[in-house]
């Protein structure tokens, strides 16, 4: 089987950007969860509206299927938020995944939001992201408060040990 990684945590923390250079490094593909929310959810998040459980499980759903799929080709680093334990357990039914999660304070994440252009989610939702969250005692988690090149390293030597 092909390693499947998922690169978790709230909005803010970096899930694209250092699942994307993870992805270059260990020469996995990359996915970004959030390509495979249904419309109405972008739309709701677009109007300032956090997403609640039943707008999240046919979108989690379809990726445990996509990951299914991925394993049997090249494997995959997803970026996806995964904020509850119960989403985590929707995304591993079928497969072993090495988890990721990225820890960022509230006023460095914000910072990152309220500077980042073109992306549907507001930082007004943080607070509820981190109000969710549903921090889990096994997988790798590494601070944010650090270079992309030192996040990448951290989390590629902790899989490949």
């Amino acid at each position: 089987m092909n390693k499947l990684i998922i690169v978790a945590g709230v909005s803010g923390s970096g899930k694209t950007t250092i699942g994307m250079q993870l992805s270059k490094k260990l020469d996995i593909p990359f996915e970004d969860a959030d390509d495979y929310h249904p419309q109405a959810n972008v739309e709701k998040m677009q109007n300032g509206s956090p997403l609640n459980d039943n707008d999240r499980k046919p979108w989690l759903q379809n990726l445990e299927k996509k990951l299914q799929e991925w394993s049997k080709d090249k494997g995959v680093v997803l970026a996806c938020s995964a904020l509850k334990e119960s989403y985590r357990e929707i995304l591993e039914q079928h497969e072993d995944i090495i988890w990721v999660f990225l820890d960022g304070s509230f006023e460095l994440l914000k910072s990152r939001l309220d500077n980042r252009k073109g992306h549907f989610f507001s930082s007004k939702l943080l607070q509820s992201q981190l109000d969710t969250l549903e921090i889990p005692d096994y997988g790798i988690h590494v601070s944010v408060n650090q270079t992309i090149e030192a996040i990448v390293e951290e989390i590629s030597s902790k899989i490949n040990s």
